[in-house]
């Protein structure tokens, strides 16, 4: 059988990695609303109990809802990094299967910080799931950047420049999630309702 070799540098299209991270994302944030199905509400005897019981649940509403929200957000970066990147090479493809490899966590990260978050460990499995799946995203990019002529060539030297000044906010701000959680636990990740207005500010007029 004749083996065929590729160069190192070779690239290819991206469709087949933009579906099946698509998939990954769904499923992940699907696999999310288990910790509410699986939860018990008791003994219901009157509506009044059926309303408490449900009340009780406060916070795993909030941590589903949160992480749901910044499992969208993640994705929309993933679609906004692969409306420029048209070609893949063996390190992006890595990259980007390094970077499901937390999103895949963070039903688990979840549901250990609603469970646990009296703990110091239950308390950071969110913020560090998430700030290393942000920090692999801009990994990612970073890479794409370094190859932009064969992986992103229709994009200009101004608009290469002011999109990694850009990526940096999610970043900064997961580092800043890190730092504040074992403090206000999952509050701290309301620091992403700035993200818009912080990668406008970075990435500066004009883009």
């Amino acid at each position: 059988m004749i083996r065929r070799t590729r160069h190192p540098a070779a690239t290819q299209r991206t469709v087949r990695l933009e579906a099946f991270t698509d998939g990954v994302f769904a499923i992940a944030a699907t696999l999310l609303v288990l910790d509410l199905t699986t939860h018990s509400l008791g003994k219901i005897d009157s509506d009044a109990q059926m309303w408490a019981a449900l009340g009780q649940m406060g916070e795993l509403f909030f941590n589903f809802a949160l992480s749901f929200v910044l499992l969208c957000l993640l994705w929309m970066v993933h679609v906004q990094q692969f409306e420029h990147i048209e070609r893949a090479d063996g390190t992006l493809l890595w990259l980007n299967n390094a970077r499901l490899l937390f999103i895949v966590l963070v039903p688990f990260a979840t549901g250990l910080m609603t469970e646990y978050q009296e703990w110091f460990a239950g308390r950071m499995a969110m913020p560090v799931t998430f700030f290393l799946a942000i920090a692999i995203s801009w990994v990612q990019w970073q890479w794409a950047m370094r190859r932009r002529e064969e992986m992103m060539p229709d994009l200009s030297d101004d608009e290469a420049r002011a999109y990694s000044r850009g990526s940096l906010s999610a970043v900064i701000i997961g580092a800043l999630v890190l730092v504040l959680s074992p403090l206000i636990g999952s509050a701290a990740f309301l620091l992403f309702l700035f993200d818009g207005l912080f990668t406008r500010v970075l990435r500066g007029k004009g883009v």
